[in-house]
This record gives structure tokens, sequence and C-alpha cells, in this order.
């Protein structure tokens, strides 16, 4: 009688995972299912210069960054620029600030140099329209808890042309827009697909 016990209850217990096995796994709640899915991140940006030769006198008014999925951002706003802004955005071995060729050091594993062809003071009064003093951090950027930026340090406004370094982890892939009245750099967390 035992024995028969036994197995009744075995046979309960496998066939019960064998049930438990036939469900497809779509057919679990959806509160129940993986949230943690690789998102496809952009390619191909590469790790070289990118230029625009567009200039304004349009002053620069702030630099804000941002964290994304796939890559953490600089925002330069140049209000009343429109698509005029240019650029030059490059991996550079250190930084040298315009007109006095000082050194600006820049902590990271890599150094991106950003020139926008914007001032940073009014033209005609010469009066500062940035914050930012000369090789000390970005007014109001804080880099925690970002993956791929290190450090900031305004390097200065010198004939018409701001200068911005940019310690990232690495060299790693960017790319830079030009939108209405802001230039944005991107800097990929890695060379993979994925975030």
């Amino acid at each position: 009688m035992v024995r028969i016990r036994t197995a009744c209850a075995t046979l309960a217990l496998v066939g019960a995972t064998v049930g438990v096995a036939a469900i497809p796994a779509g057919a679990a709640p959806a509160g129940a299912q993986s949230t943690t899915r690789a998102t496809t991140c952009p390619t191909g940006w590469g790790s070289l210069a990118k230029t625009d030769a567009g200039a304004t006198v349009a002053p620069l008014t702030n630099v804000r960054t941002g964290r994304h999925t796939c890559f953490d951002r600089m925002v330069v706003d140049v209000p009343g620029a429109g698509s005029g802004v240019g650029y030059r955005v490059q991996y550079v071995d250190r930084l040298y600030q315009d007109g006095s060729g000082r050194q600006i050091p820049v902590t990271g594993g890599a150094v991106i140099e950003v020139r926008v062809t914007a001032p940073a003071y009014d033209p005609e009064t010469g009066a500062a329209t940035y914050p930012g003093r000369v090789a000390r951090p970005l007014p109001g950027v804080d880099l925690t808890g970002y993956r791929t930026f290190r450090d900031t340090r305004f390097a200065g406004s010198f004939e018409g042309e701001t200068q911005i370094g940019l310690g990232v982890r690495a060299r790693l892939p960017f790319r830079v827009q030009q939108l209405d009245d802001r230039v944005i750099v991107d800097v990929a967390h890695s060379w993979t697909a994925t975030g």
C-alpha cells in the first residue's frame, strides 16, 4: 500500500512539472516577464574629428549635460544663432587654451576638445554671457553617475570661438549635431551595439 501511494505521489509530481514546463513563455502574466532587454544602440559614429564651418556672433549662454541609455550628452546653448553655429570636436592628447597656449588639465582616459564658433561674451560690450572660469569645471554641470563623462573644463573664449575640454572614460565613438540654437555632442558608452 505504501508503494502505491509513493508511486501515485511521484506520478502527480512529475505530471505537475511537465504541465508547468509545457506552458509557453508568452503565456506568463505581463508583470512576470523580464524587463531587462538589451537596448540596440547606434553605431558607426567613429572617433575622428567632426566639423561644421558655420559661425555666429550670437553668444553662448549655457552648457548642460545629460545621461542616456547608450551615450552621455553635452549641449551647448547659443540662443538666437539658429542653425549657424559652427564647431570642431575632436580627441586631443592635451587641452591647450587658445591665445595663451596654456595647458589645461582634464581628467579622464581621453580628452575631447569642443570648439564652438560662438563667443561666451557679448560682442558689443565684452560682458560675459557664460559664467565659466578658465581651467575650472563647467558651472552647474555635475557628472556624478555618468558612464562615459569624467570631467569638464572651460578653456575660455577667444576671437569669437569658445573652447571646452571634455574628459571621457576612454576614446569612444561620438557624434555632433547642430540643431537650432545649440550644438550637441553625444559620446557612446562603448563601441558595441548594446547599452
